[in-house]
């Protein structure tokens, strides 16, 4: 008597905890497709061809922690765009500095 009610209890809890442990699990996705946090929009004029679009383009299928950083484009203004992207950093934070870091430094280049 003992012995089943000790495994239909057993049963129980370990089904509760897994019920309580599943969500967690598809939190855990990639980063790939993500644009994350931007401060005003990416725009290259159509038929834009050069290493901008193409390092936004790896940035946004990279799975890791990545960062794009550019120079604001205007065609009235700006007769050239400096862009930098980090891809698949240990942090975040990380791959926002690194980029941003590049990206002045073309500004200073330049």
């Amino acid at each position: 008597m003992r012995l089943q009610f000790f495994q239909k209890t057993t049963v129980s809890v370990l089904a509760g905890l897994l019920i309580l442990a599943a969500p967690g699990v598809g939190t855990a996705e990639s980063l790939a497709g993500s644009k994350g946090d931007s401060r005003f929009a990416v725009n290259f004029p159509p038929g834009s061809t050069g290493d901008c679009p193409k390092a936004y383009k790896a940035y946004l299928v990279a799975s890791g922690h990545s960062a794009y950083a550019t120079t604001f484009y205007s065609r009235v203004t700006d007769l050239y765009v400096i862009c930098s992207a980090r891809l698949n950093a240990p942090s975040k934070k990380a791959a926002e500095d690194l980029a941003l870091r590049s990206c002045q430094a073309g500004v200073k280049k330049y």
